[in-house]
């Protein structure tokens, strides 16, 4: 049986994630390609923008991470809930120690003057980031949605 702290968890626990939800849209979904489309900045312009702006939100992240653990912890979620918990906490990381890294090192070539070789990294970071947004407005919905006294 839930109790009312658990239900304001829930509630924070909904709140987080359509806040983080919304900032991921801003950053990956409107600012960044806007920036690609401004005629005056120059490609290495926008790309030292974007690795300014990627890395500030992968700390922001991290931050919003630790308070996700801490709110499933109150809230004490079913199953489900924490699976989704987890597995936004998985994307943060790989992105952070796999994608970010990767993506720096093809920038400071393009800042340099250099052409790197193809990849799909973009791409890979775009997926993650598509995941990332479907799981956090399904764990909004889920913690707002689940009935008094039932866990998943």
């Amino acid at each position: 049986m839930r109790s009312k702290d658990d239900d304001r968890a829930r509630t924070a626990l909904a709140a987080l994630a359509l806040l983080w939800a919304g900032m991921a849209i801003g950053v990956a979904w409107i600012a960044t390609p806007v920036k690609f489309a401004a005629p005056s900045l120059t490609m290495a312009v926008a790309l030292e923008v974007g690795r300014v702006t990627f890395h500030l939100f992968s700390r922001i992240e991290w931050g919003l991470t630790a308070v996700l653990a801490l709110l499933v912890l109150a809230a004490r979620p079913g199953r489900v809930l924490i699976v989704i918990a987890a597995l936004v906490a998985a994307l943060v990381v790989a992105t952070a120690v796999a994608l970010l890294p990767a993506l720096d090192a093809r920038a400071a070539l393009v800042i340099a003057g250099r052409v790197p070789p193809p990849s799909h990294l973009h791409h890979l970071y775009m997926a993650a980031e598509a995941i990332k947004l479907c799981l956090l407005l399904a764990l909004a919905a889920l913690a707002i949605r689940q009935p008094k006294g039932e866990r998943q």
